[in-house]
């Protein structure tokens, strides 16, 4: 079997590194620490925010190592040094492209959410909202002047909804802003509006670039369609076999088991120890 020089890995979290519960399998937690060991940097890498990840961080136990210390939230938005305790990377939608989101969301009967590292800010309290913060973790704000607050500018803002209307409101606002913002589906029911040129692929170079590593020494791990540019971008892009057919074909791998069956573990034992 191949064996990959990788000096940085990063980790998609919901249905890549965790399993159908939401959690790290012994097997993944035990493959992770192992590369942590030999001095690879292991970057959990998500579209939750930064408090959203860190149950995540303590389950793997190498947050005091040098190889533990950094975390990838908001798709790619935030990059957080938890040596320092400090955001060493941030980007922001701007605060009219929140604002016209906004207004076009609710003209479809949607409402919109916006982020801080701990904190899901928005209008009025819905069932979408309800499930955002149970699938997060973060604590929920209602905002009397909703339409004021998010003018300032956030790091994402979120479209919750049925999918077959997110499907449609996502080509009227790709339309609108073309490359002012990044906009895609996380999850078929979240609809994300994010910075333009930025993702987790984004992100992962900027960090590697930072610690003097070739961005060919860098391996991604995702499933998903905010997982596209750390799978195309990483010098290793490594898709799970219960991804997307899309995210499956950019990729340099796909691995031989689901998130369910360690997946993750399995591929690293094989390819990196």
């Amino acid at each position: 079997m191949e064996k990959l020089d990788v000096k940085l890995m990063a980790f998609d979290l919901d249905d890549t590194l965790l399993n159908d519960n939401r959690e790290i399998s012994d097997e993944n937690v035990a493959a992770l620490r192992q590369c942590a060991e030999k001095g690879i940097y292991i970057v959990l890498c998500s579209g939750r925010a930064e408090d959203a990840i860190l149950p995540f961080v303590r389950r793997l136990e190498i947050a005091g190592k040098e190889a533990g210390r950094y975390i990838i939230a908001i798709n790619g938005c935030s990059i957080f040094d938890m040596h320092k305790r400090q955001q060493i990377f941030c980007r922001k939608v701007e605060g009219d492209i929140l604002s016209r989101t906004n207004e076009i969301a609710e003209s479809w009967g949607l409402r919109s959410e916006v982020y801080t590292a701990d904190t899901i800010y928005y209008k009025e309290e819905t069932e979408w909202t309800r499930l955002d913060i149970e699938l997060c973790g973060l604590k929920g704000v209602i905002v009397q002047d909703y339409d004021n607050f998010i003018k300032k500018g956030f790091t994402k803002m979120l479209l919750p909804g049925v999918p077959e209307k997110l499907q449609e409101i996502q080509k009227v606002l790709r339309a609108e802003f073309g490359k002012r913002a990044v906009i895609f589906t996380s999850k078929p029911y979240f609809l994300e509006i994010l910075p333009p040129d930025c993702g987790k692929g984004e992100a992962v170079s900027w960090l590697a670039g930072q610690l003097n590593i070739p961005v060919q020494k860098t391996m991604g791990f995702g499933d998903s369609m905010n997982d596209e540019s750390l799978i195309k971008m990483a010098g290793y892009g490594v898709a799970m076999c219960n991804g997307l057919p899309i995210i499956k074909e950019t990729a340099d791998f796909v691995t031989e088991k689901d998130n369910n069956h360690d997946g993750v573990a399995d591929f690293i034992k094989k390819h990196i120890l």
